[in-house]
């Protein structure tokens, strides 16, 4: 394992926590994106560090959301009403709920997704499926949006499971957590700004959990070099977020999730050539 930090390693972790900050948070699968680069630039680094580095470099991105919605989802605030911390309180059993699906699915599965279903054919076929869901989604009603649950307090109880159901497609790779849940979202009847919302949120438990239980299993690194690495990934890919979720609700403020929906057909070919021509 590498002693000394290694300058060219450091901007390949740069780079792939960029990667993984814009594409954590966007419907578009971060391991579609993470498959070509990292082949085009595979880290240097120990198989069993590259595995803890990937999966707590999502930390870093979920910190964004914490820092967002810190108020949002702050039941103590103090500038809150009763009714209000009430709500927030609402919200997170809400999220709890939603996350009992993935929670129990990821523990029983995860490894045996990661070993027989982490292909590059499957996440490009999970790629173009969801693609050309978001684009029959938004062109069967495009108005459907704006009927129903248009806040995530008229959010049910039953909503929320059901769109945790979707989360736990995201162990198929390629299929996006975010893309996922807010798929099951805008099935469900939500608006697009809750259903991108409660993804952000449903994010939290799922992300945090799936770190600690990485640590436990693999360990943390003590070694100097590796502590700095997986430090520059986090701080990259939690200011990376923070542009990432803010552009995504500005930009849904007037458009749908079409553009993303040809985005991942277009990756999906993408990695098909790529795995087949190189």
């Amino acid at each position: 394992m590498t002693q000394v930090l290694d300058f060219i390693e450091v901007i390949k972790i740069i780079i792939l926590s960029i990667v993984q900050g814009i594409t954590e948070w966007l419907p578009i699968s971060s391991t579609g994106h993470l498959i070509i680069v990292e082949d085009l630039m595979p880290l240097n680094l120990s198989p069993e560090f590259r595995e803890i580095f990937m999966v707590l470099v999502q930390l870093g991105s979920i910190m964004a959301v914490i820092v967002l919605y810190f108020n949002k989802l702050n039941p103590f605030a103090p500038k809150k009403t009763p009714t209000e911390r009430k709500n927030t309180w609402v919200l997170w059993f809400k999220v709890a709920f939603a996350s009992i699906p993935a929670a129990i699915l990821g523990f029983i599965l995860n490894d045996y997704m990661e070993e027989y279903f982490n292909t590059p054919i499957v996440v490009a076929i999970a790629l173009i499926v969801y693609g050309f869901g978001f684009i029959w989604i938004e062109k069967k009603d495009p108005g459907r949006h704006a009927k129903k649950i248009d806040s995530l307090e008229e959010m049910r109880f039953s909503d929320a499971f059901k769109i945790g159901l979707f989360q736990a497609l995201s162990l198929i790779p390629g299929t996006s957590r975010s893309g996922s849940t807010i798929m099951g979202g805008l099935l469900m009847g939500t608006s697009r700004h809750v259903a991108t919302e409660f993804s952000f949120f449903m994010g939290i438990p799922v992300m945090f959990g799936a770190s600690f239980l990485k640590l436990f299993t693999l360990g943390f690194p003590t070694q100097g070099a590796e502590m700095i690495y997986l430090a520059i990934g986090m701080i990259v890919s939690f200011l990376v977020s923070i542009f990432a979720i803010r552009f995504l609700i500005s930009y849904l403020q007037r458009n749908d999730f079409t553009v993303f929906g040809y985005y991942r057909i277009v990756l999906g070919a993408i990695v098909i050539l790529y795995t087949l021509f190189f």
